[in-house]
């Protein structure tokens, strides 16, 4: 197969839908100023399309306060925003689970070693990936949750993680619940009004089918975040502080423009499709995919006891084959695109016992992938 098979949306999905790449050249080309620091009309229409931006994500995430979308260039960024705007001190607990991505624990981990906070791990049965909630309930009682961190779904393992379920036990502790999106927004429906969580971090460049160079996060928190990237904002000019309303106090230097028209295009993308008819191509290509694998003699595939709260991703290992080698295998002599290694997951490996043996090699499913290519995929696990 001559076109590379790319099986690795989870790091980002490609392609992008074609109107993404329409817009981005359409606008930069006559719009590409620096929105919010000039009064002209070019000016003008790009600081339009960055509130138009806000609005349509605020209403993909059914939420009424667009202005506290806070727009950064990334979901790390936006996460190093929120971690570095908390007042901590060393009486802070922080709760994660065993799925958290580095753009959370190392962070996290910056803040342990600067004012030893306690970090403690959700626990999850490594078997079902199922949520010990009694076992939850005891260790929440005994150090209360300050904070807790949670990736919506496992960039390692597809898994759905029961985030209401963790928020609903969290309430009686009045716990700050910083819920990452990244492989989620765009894929599953969110609704920041039921889900109740104080801030949800997304990226543009992945379930959004948007551009690298846009991410951030809804600030739905009555906590108020310190800043920590701080200059200009093309506002109040002969103020030496940032401003103190959103979404400028969060928002210092120029806008990326460009990547915000492909986000703002993207948007009309999902809104046109639907969530759900996306969720639901990626839920059977999902479905395929591990029937096909489940074929295939020596092949161990980690994930959740109930395939519901599963999608998209699938991590695997396969018997006499280093994960690493295995790749380099499928990319160069099948020209197949996956991901191996640890995947930027630092816990999940101690917890799935693949730490020892170079991790997993990961698939990542796109809506833009078919089923020709995973029975493509089976068949060159054949020749191997």
């Amino acid at each position: 197969m001559e076109k590379t098979v790319y099986l690795d949306n989870a790091a980002t999905t490609f392609p992008k839908p074609n109107k993404v790449y329409e817009e981005m050249d359409k606008f930069y080309r006559n719009f590409g100023v620096n929105a919010g620091r000039g009064s002209y009309k070019l000016a003008r229409e790009a600081s339009n399309l960055i509130d138009e931006t806000r609005n349509k994500l605020a209403s993909l995430v059914n939420y009424d306060r667009s202005e506290k979308i806070i727009f950064s260039p990334s979901a790390t960024i936006a996460l190093n925003q929120i971690i570095g705007g908390i007042t901590w001190n060393e009486n802070k607990t922080v709760y994660v689970t065993p799925f958290e991505h580095n753009a959370i624990m190392r962070p996290l981990n910056y803040i342990r070693e600067k004012y030893n906070i306690k970090i403690e791990v959700i626990p999850f049965n490594k078997g079902s990936f199922e949520l010990d909630i009694s076992q939850l309930n005891l260790k929440f009682s005994r150090n209360f949750p300050d904070f807790i961190f949670m990736s919506h779904v496992s960039n390692v393992t597809g898994f759905i993680l029961p985030v209401e379920e963790i928020i609903q036990a969290s309430v009686k502790y009045n716990s700050v619940i910083i819920l990452d999106c990244a492989q989620s927004m765009g894929l599953i429906p969110i609704d920041v009004k039921k889900i109740k969580a104080d801030y949800f971090v997304f990226a543009g460049h992945k379930s959004l089918y948007g551009p690298f160079g846009i991410g951030g996060f809804i600030d739905n928190s009555k906590m108020k975040l310190s800043e920590t990237i701080v200059g200009g904002t093309g506002t109040d000019s002969l103020n030496l502080k940032m401003p103190d309303i959103y979404p400028g106090k969060y928002e210092a230097s120029s806008p990326n423009i460009l990547s915000i028209s492909g986000l703002n295009s993207a948007l009309d993308w999902i809104n046109d499709i639907g969530i759900d008819n996306i969720r639901q191509k990626e839920i059977k290509l999902t479905k395929t995919l591990v029937e096909e694998l489940n074929e295939i003699h020596g092949m161990k595939m980690y994930l959740p006891k109930n395939l519901n709260n599963h999608i998209g991703i699938v991590s695997f290992n396969l018997a006499n084959f280093n994960p690493n080698e295995l790749g380099q295998m499928l990319d160069q002599v099948f020209n197949i695109a996956t991901r191996t290694g640890y995947h930027c997951s630092p816990l999940i490996h101690n917890f799935m016992n693949t730490e020892n043996i170079g991790g997993t090699v990961r698939i990542s499913l796109g809506y833009f992938n078919t089923e020709d290519e995973i029975y493509y995929l089976k068949k060159c696990f054949s020749e191997l």
